[in-house]
């Protein structure tokens, strides 16, 4: 978790990056920004790190090689955490090398802001960062202001909401040997090729090996399993699926620690198919090449965003959902021939 009660904005360069696939062009001042007084300074540090506040999930930069440095990133921020006098120089090639990767068609020309920060705090730690951050997203913005006994309003465009932040990035001066703690937000085309270029081809990330990513891991591998694997080798109603989900989120919220074998008895029960999570598992080790212990401590944090998209939902057809929270048993299928229609039978002791 990342806090900014005690940390305070110390420079800041501001360059424009366009899109090289678009014939866009990249623009550099030539000195730092010049912040008029603590009322710019402080709601820039509200735009800047605010986002933050929320993001629980730590990076690290890599490189494809093995050589760490080899990572563009990497190379410019070392050199400003070694010698502040660079922080301009290294600025302008932090907006090089992103303009360098900026050659996805849908990718949105915007200014990077590049910003030395003082006193932030990770995990427990004040540190300084390096806060690398770009705006694309622009917007229109009315104003109200008195004018002759009444009220006049004008408008501002191409404006930037302070409480949107569409890409920025945190680069805590620790670690650097594995490659910093790195934590990072990307909220402007998500879930398009466009996204990648932020963390893939210009931060060039891995997520840390720690508690919350294996409790995330396990519990998305999981429920990959149950939706998608356990059909081929066992007939099950969605009832049953939807079961097997519950106890799963039961167990992690339950237990302090996870332990493979337990969740084998605890959750799935069946022999056979406890052999084939492990195998899954395995499977999706090698694929993403990350290790996933068979023990470790459970993440609260993890297990309470995975909840949100952990279904215990019966959609049946567009007229009925039901809601299965507790034993399966309660509630049956089966086949009307009259109606030639599916049915659930369902067992309560009272209506609420």
């Amino acid at each position: 978790m990342v806090t900014a009660f005690e940390a305070y904005l110390d420079t800041i360069s501001v360059h424009h990056v366009g899109n090289q696939a678009q014939s866009e062009m990249y623009a550099l001042s030539d000195h730092p920004l010049e912040l008029k007084d603590e009322l710019i300074s402080s709601l820039l540090k509200q735009y800047f790190l605010s986002p933050f506040q929320k993001a629980v999930e730590v990076y690290h930069l890599m490189h494809s090689s093995g050589n760490l440095a080899l990572n563009e990133v990497h190379n410019f921020v070392s050199q400003i955490f070694e010698d502040k006098d660079k922080f301009h120089e290294m600025s302008e090639q932090i907006a090089k090398h992103l303009y360098n990767v900026t050659n996805h068609p849908n990718i949105k020309p915007g200014e990077l802001y590049v910003a030395y920060f003082k006193d932030v705090q990770i995990e427990g730690n004040l540190l300084d960062a390096i806060g690398i951050f770009k705006s694309e997203n622009k917007e229109t913005y009315l104003k109200v202001y008195p004018e002759n006994s009444g009220f006049a309003v004008d408008y501002e465009e191409n404006a930037i909401n302070i409480n949107k932040l569409d890409k920025g990035v945190l680069i805590f001066n620790i670690e650097k040997e594995n490659g910093y703690k790195v934590v990072v937000i990307d909220t402007a085309n998500r879930g398009q090729d466009a996204a990648v270029y932020w963390k893939d081809d210009f931060l060039q990330l891995k997520i840390r090996n720690d508690s919350y990513n294996q409790t995330s891991n396990v519990l998305g591998i999981y429920k990959n399993f149950v939706t998608e694997k356990i059909d081929d080798e066992f007939d099950m109603t969605k009832a049953d699926k939807i079961d097997l989900l519950n106890r799963s989120m039961k167990y992690f919220k339950e237990k302090e620690t996870f332990d493979m074998d337990e969740f084998g008895e605890e959750v799935i029960s069946n022999p056979k198919a406890i052999e084939s999570f492990k195998t899954f598992k395995s499977q999706y080790e090698d694929e993403f090449d990350t290790r996933i212990g068979d023990t470790f401590e459970i993440s609260d944090n993890a297990v309470k965003k995975q909840s949100r998209i952990y279904k215990s939902v019966l959609k049946l057809d567009k007229n009925f959902h039901i809601y299965i929270h507790g034993d399966n048993k309660l509630i049956e299928k089966g086949f009307d021939d009259e109606r030639a229609m599916n049915y659930y039978k369902v067992y309560f002791k009272e209506e609420q």
